[in-house]
């Protein structure tokens, strides 16, 4: 059959793709950015790739007509203020695009929505549904609440939390019951019920076995990484003031956080489980899911994560906005080095950052980073999402990966920091030397200042950058 996957470069997405190839399926992969989609190399023939944007309805044509099925993996919940009327555009394009196709079935992932009074973020999501609703083919809605697994925004930020702070101050909110569910879990419903004629036009919640308080998820948690943790709640503290404490404290985005927090006041919990018994599949429970998130981690493999997302930053253009780097009216720190070993070299660059550092002056890197947070960027809070491999898209902490070919020996990064102006690092090797240049492209008189207040410590950061890179140490 033929799918339509919207949303092919999310973190749904990402996971999903393989398994309907899997099960035999031809895939259409619908992407904002053709760049940054870097599908296995093992299924880029079995797939068909279109670039659009679900707000532009003239893009929309290049849906083809002889689609059987479609995913809805899309939302715009971090990414801007109006997120609401973003999304309520969206899937009325969406719908009426699909209305001119033969699709039969169209599956949306949607949050659980049974309470009277709803957040800004799952009324949203409810509109969503309500328009898909209206298409001229059988709409399958599954409401999840918290999906746990590697590099989800909800584990990253439990994970934050328990690992971070041994003794915690909670708002009143952590005492709100919710039901998680595994990301395997939530990938085997969506690719068990595209064209299931048992799901069409219905409705369904999904969860896990387990009924938790976030409270409750957060001392399981800490139980299944060994670690003793104590947390008090206090009714005092607002919602203003608990997004600020979210932002600071975990990974997450201030927007992402206030979002968050105001779900986060509400029960998200299933009505029943009648999806498990009409798929025949048993959910893990939230402990066993955790688990299996750190047996990701930990062989690094990590298939997706919401930092790469360009809702992370709050950037919404296409690396292709970026990826010509300008010289006219820009300051350039241009270095190069010989070096010592071709492939170490390789091998140094492509783990630059996160947990690696960045091999010189880390605790300059730290300290911009925390200035920036403060100032309510990015900072380093992303990382990265694997150790060793960088992708056209990535995150990579406050930096965005514009452009990786190892067989080009080139690295393209944009900075998704706060600046007065734009900035790209670049490392290239040509024959047998490695070239580092730093670009920024000044915004005004600030901007011009501010190259200049930083460029005493160029010299101590980039220079020893690039002894490290070209000199192997065993």
């Amino acid at each position: 059959m033929k799918i339509l996957l919207t949303g092919a470069t999310g973190y749904i997405g990402k996971r999903l793709l393989p398994i309907l190839i899997k099960d035999g399926h031809s895939v259409v992969c619908c992407v904002r950015d053709v760049k940054r989609f870097n599908p296995p190399e093992s299924i880029k023939q079995k797939i068909e790739v279109i670039q659009m944007d679900l707000l532009d309805e003239e893009s929309l044509r290049k849906i083809p007509n002889n689609i059987d099925g479609a995913f809805y993996l899309v939302h715009s919940m971090s990414s801007s203020s109006n997120y609401q009327k973003l999304e309520q555009n969206s899937a009325v394009n969406f719908k009426n695009a699909l209305n001119k196709t033969n699709v039969k079935q169209v599956i949306y992932l949607s949050g659980i929505v049974n309470e009277s009074k709803l957040s800004d973020h799952l009324a949203s999501r409810k509109v969503v549904e309500n328009e898909l609703a209206n298409g001229n083919y059988s709409l399958t809605t599954f409401r999840a609440g918290i999906i746990i697994g590697s590099g989800s925004a909800s584990f990253e930020i439990i994970r934050d939390l328990v690992e971070k702070l041994p003794i915690m101050i909670t708002p009143k909110w952590l005492n709100t019951r919710c039901q998680p569910i595994g990301i395997s879990d939530v990938i085997t419903i969506l690719s068990k019920s595209i064209l299931n004629v048992k799901t069409y036009n219905q409705n369904f919640d999904i969860g896990g076995p387990d009924i938790l308080t976030y409270k409750e998820m957060l001392l399981d948690f800490s139980r299944v990484r060994g670690l003793k943790r104590t947390i008090y709640t206090v009714p005092v503290m607002t919602p203003k003031l608990s997004s600020y404490w979210l932002y600071f404290v975990t990974s997450t985005s201030y927007k992402l956080a206030s979002a968050l927090v105001d779900s986060m006041k509400i029960e998200v919990i299933c009505r029943d489980n009648n999806i498990n018994s009409i798929l025949d599949i048993i959910p893990k429970k939230y402990e066993e899911a955790i688990a299996n998130a750190f047996k990701k981690i930990e062989s690094n493999d990590i298939i997706s994560s919401w930092k790469d997302a360009y809702s992370s930053s709050g950037n919404q253009g296409n690396i292709s906005d970026h990826i010509q780097v300008p010289t006219f009216g820009c300051y350039i720190d241009k270095r190069e080095r010989t070096f010592k070993n071709k492939q170490k070299c390789i091998e140094k660059i492509w783990s630059i950052g996160g947990q690696n550092g960045w091999y010189s002056g880390d605790w300059l890197w730290k300290l911009r980073g925390l200035l920036d947070k403060l100032a309510g960027g990015v900072g380093l809070r992303r990382g990265r999402t694997n150790r060793n491999s960088l992708q056209a898209g990535d995150a990579l902490d406050f930096w965005r990966v514009l452009y990786a070919n190892k067989d080009e020996f080139r690295l393209l990064l944009f900075a998704e920091m706060k600046l007065p102006g734009e900035a790209w690092l670049e490392f290239k090797i040509i024959n047998d030397k490695l070239i580092q240049t730093a670009t920024f492209r000044p915004l005004g008189l600030l901007g011009r200042m501010y190259w200049y207040a930083v460029f005493p410590f160029h010299g101590y950061i980039f220079k020893g950058m690039l002894r490290k890179l070209t000199i192997y140490d065993a």
